[in-house]
């Protein structure tokens, strides 16, 4: 290992100008592949677009769901003439747009009631209303102040797309000749989705300057030992917009979770040029720069290589999950920690050369030996009191481990992007009125959809749904267009059936039917918690093994009120899963590398952090959600790479004295000023996540900080008393040992 790195600092040292050279051409191919970058919303960064599950969902999506604009028109009288006239004179100009598959509304039902005619007075509007059923009339007037247009998407449209088919409606809107007193607004799912879109961009920015001003800041205050304090804030920079590039000509989508990923990589990256930096310094005090910089590399870059596998370990522990979020937010993760890495390896020491880097002077500054002196102590009255420490630390972990089971999982996607979002207010005011928030979706599939039997079978399924639950305020198949207004009865033979659905507008049965052979049921509900809606899905699907449809006919639940009640599972699993095999993948590197009986010793502070992790975010009432479910495997990383580093220095300080107090005390004395630096730029990294506008994020923001304080704490309090313990405990088995021999001897 010592050879490849030898070889590394021989190339830096001997090649300057080349190494700067090739960096620069790296840094422009990597602005190029910036400019590639797209942002992925929508259900598949939810669930896996291979799954069967995900197959159903989408196919629904593209046949009755296809993202949808809403064209929100309010005013005191939403079905007066005039405004009837209005909605029906944009109908045809807007189904004429690009991309725009479909256009609905009450203007179309009322003008068919009326003879194909728009109504001319409230009497003619009135008469049309009587003859539409009262639950098809509410899905485009959900109140006396609003109503509603629907517009359906192409299927299968990719998001340039999608996004210039919302320009071009809102384009249009403006345009139009709106009655006086009426307010019309655009809103809807891929409304939704273009806003999230762009907004998370914007947040992204944000949270990358937001980092790198933090950074600056902690660098100029604890960091003013050295020469050129702020050049790890550079190279961070510099391995940023290499992930950036890699990212980018990879294809690789940003989803709301990979956001986070990069103030994360800021914290670490930060952290590996921070230990690169301050042992050039060290070396820079006594030795010529080129000699400097070879035992910077030799000997410093074997150590934090180390450390940045051990955080590459937690993040690859991510893949198991089943969310594509989650693994994306693993993947840009682990791709960032070895670029930001190889960045700092190569990039200070070729600066350093290239600057004629000079020592800033002999000696530690007197802030850093007064934190490497209080900081021993600690380490010391904590190795002396093993026992008693361990026992507190464990017992608070297992409290944490008993309450994770605990932690509400949310799974609702308005709760994870801005509140003042445009679309999302206007979505809301929609939702308040209506009085649902939830759309649940039933496939229905199979030879003979439009048969009288499955009509009557989906008539009397959404009959049973709303008696049978209170949270269900709505039920719409195909039969409620069918019903007679006068009778309230369904066609009582197939003729009487085909005729009636002959009637229906071809917008409207675009919804609801896909020629004879698929089919979807519309069930709207009341606001819901994600435990709630679980309960309600699995409650509905029951439902439908105690109605069940004609033979030959199927029915499922799918969409995203499936999706969303699936995901509460697969969060679960997943971060236990995660979170599991991150400790074995630790202990396996641990052994392999170390081979020693110390190499153990960290995982104690590890799975104590994860446990404090749990008390915290349920004392503050965090909830899990696709991104919070990251935090154990990621605090295994985080926590791994600063116990790691007391472990390397206590066991190079065990073989100059078989003291161990005396060992711990050296060791936290000579690098606990370097952890305190690292970990607060750190912390302060991370923290910019929490300035971030998608609440998702924010809160995810304010797990790590906690996560990064604890791993200071596992490092510094939790190590020594394990250290300490393990030693007591190898001295005694080999005094047993000596004394069976002795025994055996005799």
């Amino acid at each position: 290992m010592s050879t490849i790195f030898s070889n590394i600092a021989d190339v830096v040292i001997n090649r300057t100008s080349l190494v700067l050279k090739i960096s620069l051409i790296l840094m422009a191919i990597s602005i190029f592949g910036m400019m590639s970058i797209s942002m992925a919303t929508g259900n598949d960064t939810y669930q896996d677009k291979n799954s069967e599950s995900s197959v159903i969902s989408n196919h629904y999506s593209d046949t009755f769901s296809q993202e949808s604009i809403i064209i929100l028109v309010e005013c005191d009288d939403p079905t007066s003439p005039e405004v009837l006239k209005y909605i029906d004179s944009i109908k045809s100009p807007l189904k004429n747009l690009q991309y725009i598959s479909s256009v609905s509304s009450i203007a179309d039902l009322l003008k068919e009631a009326n003879g194909g005619v728009i109504p001319l007075s409230d009497a003619e509007v009135t008469e049309a209303e009587n003859s539409i059923s009262s639950s098809v009339l509410k899905r485009y007037v959900p109140s006396n102040l609003m109503t509603m247009v629907m517009i359906g998407l192409q299927p299968g449209l990719a998001d340039s797309k999608k996004n210039a088919a919302i320009s071009n409606v809102k384009s249009f809107v403006s345009s139009t000749d709106i009655p006086p007193g009426v307010h019309v607004s655009v809103t809807g799912s891929a409304a939704f989705s273009m806003e999230m879109g762009a907004a998370m961009g914007q947040s992204m920015m944000t949270l990358i300057m937001a980092a790198l001003v933090l950074m600056v800041i902690v660098l100029g205050i604890l960091f003013s030992y050295v020469s050129h304090r702020f050049l790890p804030v550079v190279m961070v920079a510099v391995g940023l917009l290499l992930t950036f590039g890699i990212v980018g000509l990879a294809g690789v989508q940003i989803s709301m979770a990979a956001i986070s990923a990069f103030p994360v990589l800021i914290g670490l990256g930060i952290d590996y040029a921070i230990q690169f930096h301050s042992r050039l310094e060290e070396e820079a005090r006594s030795n010529p720069l080129s000699i400097a910089v070879k035992k910077t590399i030799v000997k410093t870059g074997p150590a934090v290589m180390y450390a940045m596998l051990a955080t590459a370990i937690g993040f690859f522990a991510m893949f198991v999950s089943s969310v594509p979020m989650i693994r994306g937010f693993g993947l840009i993760s682990i791709v960032g920690v070895i670029t930001c890495y190889v960045t700092s390896l190569i990039g200070i020491p070729t600066v350093a050369l290239y600057l004629n880097y000079k020592a800033k002077g002999a000696g530690k500054s007197k802030q850093s030996e007064y934190i490497d002196k209080g900081l021993s102590k600690i380490a010391v009255t904590m190795a002396k009191n093993p026992v008693s420490v361990l026992l507190v630390v464990l017992f608070v972990a297992f409290v944490g481990i008993q309450l994770d089971s605990q932690i509400n999982v949310n799974t609702n996607e308005n709760s994870f992007v801005p509140s003042d979002m445009p679309a999302k207010v206007t979505m809301n005011k929609v939702s308040r009125t209506m009085g649902s928030t939830d759309s649940a979706a039933i496939y229905v599939a199979g030879s003979g959809v439009t048969s009288l039997e499955t009509i009557r079978w989906m008539k009397e399924f959404t009959d049973f749904e709303k008696k049978a639950h209170s949270q269900i305020n709505s039920a719409t198949s195909i039969a409620d267009y069918l019903v007679s207004p006068a009778t309230g009865e369904l066609p009582q033979t197939q003729f009487e059936l085909d005729a009636a659905l002959e009637k229906v507008p071809e917008d409207v049965k675009k919804q609801y039917i896909n020629g004879n052979n698929e089919g979807v049921i519309q069930i709207g509900t009341i606001k819901l918690e994600s435990g709630p809606k679980k309960s309600l899905k699995t409650q509905i699907e029951s439902d439908l093994t105690l109605i069940t449809p004609p033979p030959g006919i199927t029915a499922r639940l799918t969409g995203s009120f499936a999706m969303f009640t699936d995901l509460i599972d697969n969060i679960v699993d997943s971060k236990e899963t995660m979170t599991y095999l991150g400790f074995i993948l630790v202990v396996l590197f641990l052994g392999i590398v170390y081979r020693n009986v110390n190499a153990i010793t960290p995982i104690v502070p590890i799975i104590a952090i994860v446990g404090w992790n749990a008390v915290a975010m349920y004392v503050m009432g965090i909830e899990y959600n696709p991104m919070t479910a990251c935090l154990g495997s990621m605090t295994i990383g985080v926590a791994a790479e600063y116990t790691i580093l007391v472990m390397e220095r206590y066991i190079e300080e065990k073989e100059k004295t078989d003291n161990v107090i005396e060992a711990i005390k050296h060791s936290v004395q000579k690098i606990g000023s370097a952890i305190m630096v690292s970990g607060f730029a750190t912390f302060f990294g991370f923290s910019a996540l929490t300035l971030s506008s998608f609440p998702i994020i924010s809160n995810f923001g304010l797990t790590t900080i906690i996560a990064v304080f604890f791993s200071l704490i596992g490092a510094i309090v939790v190590m020594p008393a394990v250290l300490s313990l393990v030693d007591r405990i190898s001295k005694n088995i080999k005094n047993v040992d000596q004394e069976l021999h002795k025994t055996h001897v005799i």
